[in-house]
């Protein structure tokens, strides 16, 4: 079988002709007729195997565009910073506050997007030689953002400049609060603008309405990287650089911004791609004591990969923001002390725990309640769980647990003693969650809200969750009948266990890194039986496939114990099935096995009969 795949594909689009997988799925060719031809032609122009072409074809990526693809760089894929509305005003301010050397303040979010922009324009200012300020505000007590109180604060102490990352564009109040005091604020910022901005000296942000960049994929940690390009290049232009004070190797600082733009989940494409692609050079070096300390409590021995960032670094680092000190993250990637990072690290790595266990019992709860709600034929559009004692930090995950076993957009919120909601939601693709948000907010059903398609918060009185949760089943319950309906399992191509082994996974990992935009291949194995199942650590199931012609595979299904999944993984136990998922080296011990992590199966009859 080798790495072919073609001949299990039928003409109906079906992948091995499965309507309905253990999931609930259809299974899908990501290849229509015309991406099989251009798959073909990158095959033969580019003398690549089969499936490595039809991965990238899968991606849109075009024949000529082929090379740059394999292999993402920054220099080829930055434009000029310029291009950027107001970077050239930002770079001047940055620049006059690092020759006079002024107090500089850095106001960031407490998430992992907003720590690592914190800490590369922190590391980048230590190297002109100004010690900054650094600001992350408490999730709990301060909320999302700039306030008042903070920039009241920071004047005091004596900030002329304070720059905002991952955060500003509509903080009105408090940037007006900054103009009075005489302090200059620069906003470094990728979330959606409105139409009247904050004053400010400049507000870099891709996704204000007069900015033509088209770079709005970028995290803020991106767009941090090339504000400090631009910065670089101005003092570079005044003789600020020296012999004895040369120029910082700003491809070093790719490692922070590879780690925040795989944690705040943009789409890995264009410079994205090149961002993390050589991030992650940057990190397997191992050269600064925070991030070296992380992944050691991490217990990451092997060089880090992007969903390494996305699924052990990046909760780290934002347990400290959710139930901990909010700059814990920060203080970690800018520590040059190894002995310090380590207890950093420690700290982080402790409340990383604490948060999960917290998770795990609010997610039984909030699953309960959903449940209940939808009932045994899982009835709804929409999943609204509500109660107190549940922890504020933690509701987004928590959401994102609903989301991904139910199928349909959810929302956790926390409600406090006196009758304020605070919650998050998670959506599907398909389905804008965030502006049915603004305009539940617009129609004063809720307090305060807002958020993008896939996520969303919201405020509320407890009162107005019945009103709120009828308001987005009647708005939202179309959308979402047309998104589940069409919620297929993309598949790139098939293999037999005999094929599993290092080189098909180095081989795959030629159309990384992956995430989202650039989606994990899912590669299926046609006709393997199940010949060991059984559930291990926090309801993951450990699972070994046979095929035909007698070749194992280990695999593993992460968190599929009393899951759809799990259940049929343990039915189906000495039967054939067609099993879904993906290629990684699983690295334990000093020794390296391929492991396959499954997804979903489906019944399958022997082939030929």
């Amino acid at each position: 079988m080798g790495f072919e795949s073609r001949e299990f594909t039928v003409s109906n689009g079906l992948f091995l002709g499965v309507e309905q997988s253990a999931t609930g799925r259809v299974w899908r060719d990501r290849l229509d007729e015309r991406g099989s031809v251009r798959a073909l032609a990158i095959a033969q122009r580019h003398d690549l195997p089969e499936l490595l072409a039809r991965i990238i074809a899968g991606r849109n990526v075009d024949v000529d565009a082929v090379e740059a693809f394999l292999d993402p760089a920054v220099k080829r894929s930055m434009p000029d910073p310029n291009v950027l509305t107001a970077i050239p005003e930002a770079a001047g301010r940055i620049a006059d506050a690092i020759t006079r050397g002024e107090t500089v303040a850095i106001f960031g979010d407490y998430d992992v997007d907003g720590a690592t922009s914190a800490a590369l324009l922190a590391r980048f200012l230590r190297h002109a030689g100004i010690e900054p300020l650094i600001y992350i505000p408490d999730r709990l007590f301060e909320g999302y953002g700039p306030n008042v109180e903070a920039i009241r604060s920071l004047a005091a102490r004596g900030a002329t400049l304070i720059v905002t990352v991952d955060c500003g564009t509509t903080s009105v109040e408090p940037l007006t609060q900054a103009a009075t005091l005489g302090v200059d604020v620069v906003v470094i910022d990728h979330h959606q603008a409105d139409e009247t901005l904050p004053p400010a000296v400049a507000i870099v942000n891709p996704n204000r309405r007069d900015d033509l960049s088209g770079l709005g994929y970028l995290a803020a940690v991106g767009l941090v990287f090339m504000t400090v390009v631009a910065v670089n290049r101005e003092l570079r232009r005044r003789g600020f650089w020296t012999a004895e004070r040369p120029e910082p190797d700003l491809l070093a600082y790719l490692d922070d911004v590879a780690l925040g733009t795989v944690a705040d989940v943009v789409p890995l494409i264009g410079l994205n791609r090149a961002f993390v692609a050589k991030g992650l050079i940057a990190l397997r070096r191992r050269e600064r004591a925070g991030h070296t300390s992380l992944m050691d409590v991490a217990r990451l021995s092997g060089p880090p990969e992007a969903w390494h960032l996305g699924f052990l670094l990046g909760p780290r680092i934002n347990a400290g923001g959710r139930i901990g000190r909010a700059d814990l993250g920060v203080r970690l990637l800018i520590e040059e002390d190894p002995d310090a990072a380590a207890k950093i690290a420690a700290e982080l790595d402790r409340l990383n725990r604490e948060r999960q266990a917290i998770e795990l019992d609010t997610v039984a709860q909030a699953e309960a309640e959903a449940m209940a709600a939808l009932g045994i034929e899982e009835k709804g559009a929409v999943i609204v769980t509500a109660a107190e004692g549940w922890h504020p930090g933690i509701v987004g995950l928590v959401a994102a647990r609903l989301k991904e076993k139910f199928g349909r957009p959810a929302f956790a919120i926390a409600l406090e003693p006196g009758g304020i909601g605070t919650g998050s939601g998670r959506s599907i693709a398909g389905v804008d969650l965030g502006r049915a948000v603004r305009r539940a907010v617009a129609e004063g059903l809720i307090e305060k809200g807002g958020g993008h398609a896939m996520a969303a918060g919201v405020t509320l009185r407890k009162s107005a969750l019945a009103q709120f949760r009828a308001y987005l089943e009647a708005a939202l319950a179309p959308d979402v009948a047309v998104a589940r309906r069409a919620n297929g399992l993309m598949i790139d191509g098939a293999v037999s266990a005999a094929a599993a082994n290092a080189d098909l996974v180095a081989l795959i990992e030629r159309a990384g890194p992956f995430g989202s935009g650039n989606p994990e291949p899912v590669i299926a194995l046609p006709a393997h039986t199940i010949v060991y199942a059984e559930e291990v650590g926090q309801a993951h199931m450990r699972v070994r496939l046979k095929s035909a012609d007698g070749a194992f595979v280990n695999a593993i299904a992460f968190r599929a114990g009393g899951q759809k999944l799990g259940a049929a993984i343990l039915q189906n136990r000495g039967r054939q099935v067609h099993a879904a998922g993906s290629f990684a080296l699983d690295r334990w011990n000093g020794e390296e096995r391929v492991q396959f992590r499954l997804i979903d199966i489906a019944p399958a009859e022997p082939f030929g009969r």
